[in-house]
C-alpha cells in the first residue's frame, strides 16, 4: 500500500522515474485531506449560536455568516478540479489546505486578542473575510474526487468514490459535535486554536504522504504523454485526461450532461447537505431549545449518517445505475423535507432529518458515479464544474432559510424546509429524464 514501485523509464533529463504508491494510498490520502478540508464548511456553523449572540445577527445575517466559507468553496472547486487534469491532485489539494489554515489562523488570533463578549458589529466584516479564506478547504472535494477517479478502474468508481466521499463527509459532522464541547471546556478561542492545530497536522501529513496517480507522476517528471499513458496503463490505471485544465473545462462545459449533473448536485449537496450541515446547529438550538452541545450532537448525527449513506449509494450505483439511485435519493429528500416542515415533536424531526440525510447521501454518491460515466476523459474539469457550481446552492439556501426565520419568527425554522420538498421533487424528475436518455441511447446503439 505504502511501498515504492520503480519504473525504469528515462525522463528527458536522463534520470529514472520512480512510481510511488498504489490506489489504496491514493484513496487514503485524498480522503484524509478531504475529511479535514471539508470541516471548513462548518467554519462558523459549529459555534453559530455564539456568533449570532455576540454580533446580534438577524436571520439573514446569520445565513450570510454561515455561508461565507461556501463562497471560496464553490469558486475554487472549478479551477482546482480542472487543474487535476494537468498535474494531478497532490499540489492543488495541498494549496487548498494551506489557505484554510490562513482563515483559521485569522479567526483564532482575533478571538485570542478580543474577548468573545466584546465582539460587536465592527468585527462582523472581518469574520466574513476569514470565512471566505478558510472555506478554501471545502474545495478539496472536486480535487480529491478527480484524484480518486484516476487511481481506480471504471468498474470500481462507485465504490471508490463512495468511500472517499462517505468517509470524507464525516468531518463536518464530527466537528459539529467536537467544537461545541471544546467551547464549553476551554472557550471559543481555545476551540478554534485546537482546530488550527488539527489542520496543520493533516496538511503536514498530506504533504509527506500524498502521491499522484502514475500518469501524472510520469508526466510531471518529463516523460511524454503517450509513454506515460502506456506505463500507467500497464500498472492498472484506466482513466486518463484528454487535455490541459482549460481543455478539460471546455470539453466538460460543452457536454449538456455536465450541466444536468450540476443542477442535481446543487440541490443534493451544495444547497442541501452542506447548507444543512451549517444550519442544523442553530435549528436545534433555537427551534427546539436544546443545549449547544446537544444541538451539535444532533447535527453531527445528520452529517455522519448522511456521509455513511454515500458508501451503499455508490455500491448500488455500480449495480443498478446512478440515475436510478439518484431518483430514489431525491424522493427520500422530499419525504424528509415534508416531515421537518410539518412536525414539531423532536422525535419526528430527528426522523425527518435522517430520512433527508439518507436521500442526500445516496444521491450525492450516485451523481459522482455519473460523472465518471458521462465524462471519463474530463473527470477533473467535470468534477470542478459540478462541485463548484453545485456548491453555490449553499449561498442561496442558507440566506433563504434565514429569511423564513425573519418572516415567520421561530416557526420559520420549520417552514423553511418546504424549500427542499419543491427542489427535491423537481430534481427527481430531472434524474428520471437522465435515466430515460441513457436507456434510449443504449437502444439506438444496439
Amino acid at each position: 500500500m505504502w511501498g515504492t514501485l520503480i519504473a525504469h523509464v528515462q525522463a528527458d533529463d536522463g534520470h529514472d522515474v520512480e512510481l510511488l504508491g498504489a490506489p489504496a494510498r491514493g484513496l487514503t490520502t485524498a480522503t484524509v485531506g478531504f475529511f479535514a478540508g471539508l470541516t471548513m464548511i462548518v467554519f462558523y456553523g459549529a459555534a453559530g449560536p455564539h456568533f449570532a449572540e455576540a454580533f446580534e445577527l438577524s436571520g439573514w445575517q446569520l445565513g450570510a455568516l454561515l455561508s461565507s466559507p461556501h463562497i471560496s468553496k464553490a469558486v475554487l472547486r472549478v479551477p482546482f478540479g480542472a487543474w487535476v487534469d494537468s498535474i494531478g491532485g497532490r499540489t492543488p489539494l495541498l494549496i487548498l489546505l494551506l489557505l484554510s489554515l490562513v482563515g483559521l489562523a485569522g479567526v483564532t488570533s482575533t478571538l485570542g486578542l478580543v474577548d468573545t463578549e466584546a465582539l460587536d458589529e465592527r468585527y462582523f466584516p472581518l469574520f466574513l473575510v476569514f470565512g471566505v479564506i478558510g472555506g478554501a478547504g471545502g474545495a478539496t472535494f472536486s480535487v480529491g474526487a478527480a484524484q480518486t477517479s484516476y487511481w481506480f478502474s471504471l468498474r470500481r468508481q462507485g465504490w471508490a468514490l463512495g468511500v472517499y466521499a462517505g468517509v470524507g463527509n464525516i468531518g463536518p459532522g464530527l466537528f459539529n459535535l467536537v467544537i461545541p464541547a471544546l467551547v464549553a471546556a476551554i472557550g471559543i478561542a481555545g476551540a478554534y486554536a485546537s482546530w488550527l492545530i488539527f489542520m496543520a497536522i493533516v496538511a503536514s501529513g498530506y504533504a509527506l504522504w500524498a502521491v499522484n496517480p502514475y500518469f501524472f507522476q510520469l508526466t510531471n517528471r518529463g516523460v511524454g504523454s503517450e509513454t506515460a499513458r502506456r506505463i500507467a496503463a500497464s500498472r492498472g490505471q484506466e482513466m486518463f485526461p484528454t487535455g490541459s485544465a482549460w481543455d478539460s473545462l471546455k470539453q466538460a462545459g460543452r457536454n449538456p450532461l455536465t450541466w444536468a449533473l450540476v443542477f442535481l448536485y446543487t440541490i443534493s449537496f451544495g444547497g442541501g447537505f452542506t447548507a444543512l450541515t451549517a444550519w442544523f446547529p442553530t435549528y436545534w438550538y433555537a427551534f427546539h431549545g436544546t443545549s449547544l452541545v446537544a444541538a451539535g450532537a444532533l447535527s453531527a448525527l445528520f452529517t455522519v449518517y448522511g456521509s455513511i449513506m454515500r458508501v451503499p449509494g455508490g455500491i448500488l450505483s455500480d449495480r443498478i445505475g446512478g440515475e436510478r439511485v439518484t431518483v430514489a435519493g431525491f424522493l427520500a429528500m422530499a419525504v424528509g423535507g415534508a416531515i421537518l416542515t410539518l412536525a414539531h415533536a423532536e422525535v419526528l424531526c430527528i426522523l425527518g432529518m435522517l430520512v433527508l440525510a439518507t436521500g442526500m447521501g445516496a444521491a450525492n454518491a450516485a451523481i459522482f458515479k455519473l460523472v465518471a460515466d458521462y465524462a471519463s476523459g474530463t473527470v477533473g474539469g467535470t468534477s470542478g464544474l459540478v462541485g463548484g457550481f453545485g456548491g453555490l446552492g449553499t449561498l442561496v439556501v442558507l440566506p433563504a432559510l434565514g429569511i423564513f426565520v425573519d418572516s415567520y419568527g421561530t416557526e420559520g425554522y420549520a417552514l423553511g424546509f418546504s424549500i427542499f420538498i419543491a427542489l427535491s421533487l423537481t430534481s427527481a424528475v430531472g434524474a428520471g429524464v437522465l435515466d430515460w436518455h441513457r436507456r434510449r441511447t443504449a437502444k439506438i446503439s444496439a
